[in-house]
């Protein structure tokens, strides 16, 4: 069975071609930088790939354009869109009506349409890949994998606002969390390898580090808690998201300084975070900046690190202890100054980081901690586009 996964991001596309149940992987790649004149495109197949810097103005160009050349007669893998069986698709929010892979139907896109105010970065274009897919790949069957569906097991006291009872149980306003899927694939990565090697693996923290950030606690395999909440504009430093931020701050810009609510908005999710203190988004701009003096880019790194840092420290208490830290996404996986950074000073929670480990580039799960450290740091690539396969095949298949 040929499955197509896309999971659109708020500036980038990751898709693959994956054939389940064997899991091979025929064709990848991915879209960055979405928005800018310098987008990245890759395309890589047994035979072929294809690397190019490229102006991608909007996620429907970049979907047009990976769906053509994997039907192209040159470099293309597949004859016809017949041979598709199901398009799986990445769903940022679900709201409370959607806790489990879903089949899309008109019904479920007007939900998700109806919770893009909550995801405004994220499921518009989650959107725009289902009606695109729904366009090129007409006889798949097209399925919903929600970030919200591994974070349903966050106790009560964990997702529950201190705010009226009655916006809770009447209109489900509540903290979600997000990038499950992620969290999902790399915490069960990293129980599997710490249990392989005989080490204790009840409290992990897992810390997805991309344009979006989160971190998540999870205790004997389930979320307990998660940076994110009602949507995913809160917790951690992002790429052009502001993270945690005192609503009183949204308050006396309306009513202070003149900003309408929807300003606001599209400020704290569209021009803030990394981008609002450096005039960069992406964080290998702000590390090279960074070295080279600019102080503003030297203070977003500080900035980021210590709101991390923070969390590592609420989680620990939250777990009574921490077995294992996990870092994964784009710059978890990649940015050793930022598992550098993270690391530092952290020998009360038994974080010791082995430098020579930690600048070791590898595609694989690896240990960056030193051998006397009680905690183990982890690296795990994260694999979204799989752990989303698996979930679309098991739909079908039941």
């Amino acid at each position: 069975m040929k499955i197509v996964i896309i999971n659109s991001g708020s500036s980038s596309i990751k898709y693959q071609l994956i054939d389940m149940p064997t899991q091979e992987v025929i064709c990848s790649g991915m879209i960055d930088r979405i928005g800018l004149d310098t987008s990245n495109f890759t395309y890589k197949t047994n035979k072929d790939s294809i690397e190019e810097i490229l102006p991608i103005p909007n996620h429907k160009v970049g979907l047009e354009k990976i769906s053509n050349l994997l039907m192209d007669e040159k470099v293309g893998i597949i004859k016809g869109t017949a041979e598709i069986e199901a398009v799986g698709h990445r769903v940022v929010h679900g709201g409370s009506l959607f806790s489990d892979t879903t089949l899309i139907t008109e019904e479920v896109k007007q939900e998700i349409r109806q919770l893009c105010d909550l995801a405004p970065l994220h499921n518009p274009a989650h959107l725009e890949g289902i009606i695109v897919a729904e366009q090129i790949f007409t006889n798949a069957k097209q399925i919903a994998v929600f970030d919200t569906a591994f974070h349903q097991t966050m106790p009560e006291v964990a997702y529950k606002y201190a705010i009226p009872n009655y916006l809770l149980t009447e209109h489900k306003i509540r903290a979600y969390g997000f990038h499950g899927t992620s969290h999902k694939y790399v915490s069960e990565k990293a129980i599997d390898y710490l249990e392989s090697v005989n080490s204790l693996c009840t409290n992990i923290i897992t810390i997805h580090l991309g344009n979006g950030c989160s971190i998540t606690a999870v205790k004997d395999g389930k979320c307990i808690d998660h940076s994110m909440g009602f949507s995913p504009g809160n917790g951690l430093v992002m790429g052009t998201r502001s993270g945690d931020i005192d609503q009183a701050v949204i308050f006396y810009m309306v009513n202070s300084l003149g900003y309408s609510l929807n300003d606001v908005n599209t400020m704290l999710n569209k021009q803030s975070g990394m981008l609002g203190i450096t005039g960069h988004s992406d964080l290998r701009d702000i590390e090279a900046n960074a070295e080279k003096g600019d102080a503003n880019c030297k203070l977003a790194l500080d900035m980021n690190v210590y709101r991390i840092k923070k969390y590592i420290g609420a989680y620990a208490a939250a777990m009574n202890g921490i077995d294992a830290i996990v870092f994964t996404a784009g710059i978890g996986e990649n940015s050793s100054f930022i598992r550098k950074s993270v690391c530092k000073d952290m020998e009360f929670f038994g974080i010791e980081l082995d430098e020579t480990k930690n600048e070791i580039r590898s595609k694989e799960i690896r240990e960056i901690n030193t051998g006397n450290s009680k905690t183990k740091v982890l690296v795990v690539p994260t694999n979204e586009e799989l752990e989303i396969a698996n979930q679309v095949y098991d739909l079908i298949l039941n």
